[in-house]
C-alpha cells in the first residue's frame, strides 16, 4: 500500500495526500500523524523506513490515537498545521 498519493482538483491543482497513524490526539482540534515511507538506501541498496510527523486539523475531534487516517494538504491553518484529516482508513485495535 502506497502512503503517498496525488490527486487533481477541479481547479487543476495537484494536492498531496498521505496515509499514516495518529500518534497524538492531546491537543484541541489537532492530531499528530506519523507517515512512514520506504526508500532504498543510496549506497547499500537496502530498503529502509523513513518517517515524518505532520500536524493535521481534526475539527470535530473524532479521530483517536492509533487510528490509521488519510491527510490532505490544505491552506495553512496555524503555524504548524497545513494538513486536514480527510477520512478514516482503519480504526485503532483495542488491546
Amino acid at each position: 500500500m502506497s502512503n503517498v498519493a496525488t490527486a487533481t482538483h477541479a481547479e487543476g491543482k495537484v494536492v498531496r495526500t498521505f496515509v499514516g497513524r495518529i500518534v497524538s490526539d492531546k491537543r484541541s482540534k489537532t492530531v499528530t500523524v506519523l507517515v512512514e515511507r520506504r526508500v532504498m538506501h543510496e549506497l547499500y541498496g537496502k530498503i529502509v523506513a523513513r518517517t515524518s510527523k505532520y500536524h493535521a486539523h481534526d475539527e470535530k475531534g473524532e479521530y483517536k490515537m492509533g487510528d490509521m487516517v488519510e491527510i490532505t494538504e490544505s491552506r495553512p491553518i496555524s503555524k504548524t498545521k497545513s494538513w486536514v484529516v480527510t477520512r478514516l482508513v482503519e480504526k485503532a485495535k483495542v488491546v
